[in-house]
């Protein structure tokens, strides 16, 4: 597999061929092949990635339209985190319009949250890391399918077009371990954020979404144990 600087290049210049389109998605999202001639694994079968361009958006009452800057925002967020939790993103021109084009990650489809949390206890430090990141990015769709795992037991988050509102709309699944500490080193890279939110992610934000960010990692620095859900309300749907 390329690494994380060949991934991106091969996003962001890669000549893009619709392989088709996601079954299940609300919004216009397609397979992409992905070829960057003489440029990294040029001679092997092609890269994948997932396109969403902005012009297949249904429209929202509570989102603006430009879904597609969000997933961009969710990756930079990651990186900014050090969680390796989004796969690498990129905004570019597509076949249809400007869009966002994400690593397709080759994961197992019959795992997802509940029943990684089930099986796989060596795993629950990386769905801890889920809970934060999701709480400051503000999701509102951490549906189970949302969490992937790939042939090296990596743990993906995918689909965080629903991200970044000013007010506060968390809905996920993560909720197993509510009431327990967060770790010192993401607490600390939680408090960098708090103390400034990166220029990557606050590009792609409105003023009051960034402020918004800044405020949810300063509750956090505040509150340094993972929150519950009293009121059963914060569940998306459906919940895979």
């Amino acid at each position: 597999m390329p690494d994380r600087s060949d991934q991106l290049e091969i996003l962001a210049q890669g000549e893009i061929d619709i392989e088709g389109r996601m079954p299940w998605s609300s919004n216009a999202t397609f397979l992409v092949n992905l070829v960057l001639p003489d440029g990294p694994a040029a001679d092997g079968p092609p890269a994948q990635g997932i396109y969403k361009p902005l012009r297949g958006e249904r429209p929202l009452w509570d989102f603006e339209p430009g879904l597609h800057r969000r997933e961009l925002a969710a990756y930079q967020l990651s990186e900014a985190l050090g969680l390796d939790l989004v796969p690498p993103t990129v905004i570019r021109d597509g076949p249809l319009g400007e869009g966002s084009v994400q690593w397709f990650v080759d994961a197992d489809h019959q795992q997802h949250y509940f029943t990684i949390h089930e099986s796989r206890p060596d795993l629950h430090d990386a769905l801890r890391r889920f809970a934060v990141f999701d709480l400051v990015a503000n999701n509102t769709d951490r549906k189970s399918g949302h969490v992937l795992i790939d042939h090296d037991d990596h743990l993906w988050g995918i689909d965080h077009g629903l991200c970044f509102a000013s007010e506060f709309k968390l809905r996920t699944v993560v909720w197993e371990f509510a009431g327990e500490p967060i770790d010192d080193d993401l607490l600390a890279a939680v408090a960098r954020v708090a103390e400034s939110v990166p220029l990557s992610v606050a590009a792609l934000l409105a003023d009051d979404e960034v402020a918004a960010v800044q405020e949810r990692a300063r509750w956090i620095v505040e509150h340094p144990v993972l929150p519950a859900d009293h009121t059963g309300r914060r569940y998306p749907w459906p919940l895979v």
